[in-house]
């Protein structure tokens, strides 16, 4: 027994098939030599974009924070708050200065090491607060404390003189 088609009837055809005639097997039909070219060009595309970043990560690698970077006047962040700023350079990274108790200063880079989410410092818990994917770092170390961050906050020495508070490259074992 033959399969009646919609082409058999086009009297009830419905008004959408008359406006776009695109016949069934036209549109289903995804043959094995299409597919695997498509995977191919999806592949390689993937290995460019790859290749891409290797070469751009070996041909201009991160350069350390050269030299001391006035942040702001010591006395315009009250102790328990936080203060952005930005440091530029080859690239702008955004910082935070967490003015943690008297004399305790820290600062942190404000990109979350997970999905580069902007960080907070929340006075509240203590903790610094990943609010994409609730993970939590400590606010005097920049260690992970909870959630999917895979490494600390990247840090900066904090120097405070003559009532300026000042920003570089961290020191192994050396905090303010």
């Amino acid at each position: 027994m033959a399969k009646k088609s919609s082409h058999d009837h086009p009297e009830k055809m419905p008004t959408w098939k008359s406006d776009f005639p695109i016949k069934e097997e036209q549109v289903t039909h995804v043959g094995r030599r299409e597919f695997a070219k498509f995977l191919g060009l999806l592949s390689g595309t993937l290995a460019l974009g790859n290749g891409v970043i290797v070469i751009k990560a070996l041909a201009f690698p991160a350069k350390p924070l050269e030299g001391e970077h006035f942040v702001c006047n010591a006395d315009e962040v009250a102790v328990g708050e936080m203060f952005q700023f930005e440091i530029a350079g080859s690239k702008v990274i955004p910082y935070i200065l967490i003015h943690l108790e008297e004399n305790v200063w820290r600062a942190f880079e404000q990109k979350c090491t997970h999905l580069t989410c902007a960080v907070r410092y929340r006075k509240d818990l203590g903790k610094i607060e990943c609010p994409c994917h609730h993970g939590f770092f400590s606010a005097d170390t920049g260690e992970v404390l909870q959630g999917p961050p895979p490494r600390p906050l990247p840090r900066l020495e904090v120097v405070i003189r003559d009532g300026k508070v000042y920003v570089r490259e961290e020191k192994q074992d050396q905090t303010v």
